[in-house]
């Protein structure tokens, strides 16, 4: 089971740029870095999607629409993973989950990303 902190949301017009930042760890304290880590967002009245995700070794996967507008990055040493997301479109706007990849059951609060047209 595992704890996660997101932060970095907020309101920004078309065309602008916000970075999500995140850490997750582990219930128990024991410090072993994720495999994959992973950004996830959902918009209203949709399922939750994968955006971006990242292995220890850096390699990064990317949903079709964000691809070369949104940079995944990570820290192994703190479990930590952002996501800066330049060139916003107003169908960017939803509720940004970070977790691993596949998602531990337990998710975050989220951050919101609402991007005004």
């Amino acid at each position: 089971q595992v704890q996660v902190v997101e932060s970095g949301g907020g309101l920004v017009q078309a065309g602008g740029s916000l970075r999500l930042s995140c850490v997750v760890s582990r219930i128990s304290g024991i410090f072993v870095a994720f495999n994959e880590m992973a950004w996830y967002r959902q918009a209203p009245g949709k399922q939750r999607e994968l955006v971006a995700s990242v292995t220890v070794g850096g390699t990064t996967n990317y949903e079709d629409s964000v691809k070369g507008r949104f940079t995944i990055s990570r820290d192994n040493a703190k479990n930590s993973v952002d996501l800066q997301m330049d060139g916003l479109k107003a169908e960017d706007t939803a509720i940004y989950y970070c977790n691993t990849a596949p998602p531990d059951r337990t998710w975050g609060q989220g951050t919101q990303v609402t991007v005004s047209s």
